[in-house]
């Protein structure tokens, strides 16, 4: 999930390994912003096959890499 999020977001010079499976994508050091939201949720559809709606629940997901991989984990297994 965190080589997704780095390479379909463009977060180089940032590695997936850089990333802390439970740091908050959103408002912390990472700082993405809407626009990268949509983009994320593009790529867990096109590569997961899970979909996210534009809901609460979704924000909730978005949180971490960790809360997006147990969403997938769950949805997929």
């Amino acid at each position: 999930m965190a080589k997704v999020l780095v390479e379909g977001l463009h977060l180089q010079p940032l590695t997936p390994q850089d990333i802390d499976p439970d740091e908050p994508l959103f408002g912390g050091r990472l700082d993405l912003d809407s626009v990268d939201a949509l983009e994320l949720v593009m790529e867990i559809e096109r590569n997961f096959g899970v979909q996210l709606q534009d809901d609460e629940e979704s924000r909730k997901i978005l949180h971490s890499l960790r809360t997006i991989a147990e969403h997938i984990g769950a949805r997929t297994s």
